[in-house]
């Protein structure tokens, strides 16, 4: 089985490629969702509020993960704790995930994750696909999607690797800097050569 890493920054048109690759009957396994999943997990969760204080816990005791986000996405150091802290979890829930993929038979799964290069999951997957996009249209859409300012829109941009150099462990790159339909097209002839290229 194939196993695709795809990642790209935030505004970048990540998840719209998730969800097409969905509707081709891909199977995903989303970053994003495990990230949540994993604060189920009471001594994780006990080791974040130690680590960032009484802001980033709600009143019944579960994660603020608005307030969470702004200390992390104004302080690399801190980005760097919560990493530390998580991505051990992450990857454990990642490797059972592509182990329940692999017994329904399926030729390919795909692991969707902002963080994949940072992370170090680059050691499970065989493919890495980045999806970019121009920083200008990366911009407004962070803030059309967050509600937030330009400088916001950049502070969260910056808070991650840059697009150039995480370009450099690809081995597809997609553009995303066009439409939904444009996009649509990219992705249903990358899967296409995907399927006869890397799949076997």
């Amino acid at each position: 089985m194939l196993i695709l890493g795809l990642t790209g920054n935030i505004g970048c048109g990540k998840t719209s490629i998730s969800s097409i690759f969905k509707k081709n009957n891909i199977d995903i396994i989303d970053a994003d969702i495990i990230s949540r999943e994993i604060f189920e997990d009471q001594c994780l969760l006990e080791k974040v509020f130690e680590h960032f204080g009484p802001s980033v816990k709600n009143d019944d005791q579960t994660l603020n993960r608005k307030a969470l986000g702004k200390i992390v996405f104004n302080d690399n150091n801190k980005l760097l704790e919560l990493n530390n802290l998580t991505h051990p979890k992450i990857k454990e829930k990642i490797l059972c995930k592509i182990d329940e993929i692999k017994k329904k038979k399926k030729k390919v799964a795909v692991i969707d994750a902002a963080l994949l290069v940072e992370g170090g999951y680059l050691e499970i997957v065989d493919k890495l696909l980045v999806v970019t996009c121009k920083q200008e249209v990366q911009i407004k859409r962070i803030q059309h999607r967050d509600n937030c300012t330009i400088d916001e829109a950049i502070r969260k941009i910056r808070s991650q690797m840059p697009q150039d150099e995480k370009s450099r462990y690809a081995d597809y790159i997609i553009d995303n800097s066009g439409t939904i339909d444009e996009l649509t097209k990219i992705v249903l002839k990358f899967i296409d050569y995907m399927k006869e290229n890397w799949c076997g």
